[in-house]
Parts: C-alpha cells; structure tokens; sequence
C-alpha cells in the first residue's frame, strides 16, 4: 500500500501501486474498513468481490497508483436509503469498456459483475485519469 490517505468517519481512501500483491492489500484495507463500521457481511463480500475486480481491471491496463474510496450514506430525508459508494480511480483516461464474457473465456465478466450487482455504476474523468464508481444499497 503506497498510503492511507484517510479512514475517520464515514469515509475511507487508499491509494495502491500498480502491482499485482496490490489487489490482495485492497481487499483487505476494504474488509477492515467494512468491519469497523459494522456492516452486514453480505454488503461486505459484495464490495470486496466488485472491488477486487476493479482493482484487478485497473492493474490490467494502467501503470500508476489505484486509489480506492469508500464512502458510506445514511438515510436522507428524501426518503433514499443508506448506501455504499465505492470508487476505484487509476491513471489511464480511457474508460473500461464492458465486454461479454463466452462461457470459456477466464476474463471480461468484471463489468458486467458490478452492472448487475450494484444499485449504480458508472465511470468518470478526472483530472488525471478516470474513476469506475459503484453504489450498493445498505440495509436498514
């Protein structure tokens, strides 16, 4: 892990280098975040699963650091529920393309994992890169 950039609150960041041992230290600073805020161990093996995935994707294709991010809501007044977003940035400005994966193929199933696992999803540019986001729906 190159840092800890923050873990207080409701919100938790690490930023990865771009090297294999990488996807391992994820999920677990993501498992030990989850289990310090006491969340259900469903919405956990969920989270460690997509982020694993998307960690694993951006060492694929990008040479820099993986930042992850985990940000947790709770209930507004607006009647939306508490909610999990979980962000995995890299440097690579290209957007992951989502692909299907034939029933040999050892590969292309990430996207499509988060597409159907998450409430929302999606990707955005930053200033030096992109972000895969994902929002999973929290019990309660």
């Amino acid at each position: 892990m190159i840092g800890v950039i923050d873990t207080e609150g409701d919100c938790a960041e690490w930023t990865f280098p771009a090297e294999p041992g990488s996807v391992r230290s994820a999920r677990h600073a993501v498992r030990d975040a989850l289990d310090c805020w006491g969340l259900d161990t469903a919405v956990g093996d969920m989270t460690v699963l997509l982020v694993s995935e998307l960690v694993t994707n951006s060492l694929r294709y990008a040479s820099g650091p993986i930042g992850v991010r985990l940000e947790r809501s709770h209930p507004s007044t607006s009647g939306e529920g508490s909610g999990l977003l979980v962000e995995v940035s890299d440097p690579l400005p290209d957007p992951p393309t989502e692909r299907s994966a034939g029933p040999d193929d050892e590969g292309g199933r990430g996207l499509q994992l988060v597409a159907c696992s998450a409430r929302r999803w999606g990707t955005r540019r930053g200033k030096s890169g992109k972000t895969v986001w994902f929002e999973l729906a929290l019990p309660g």
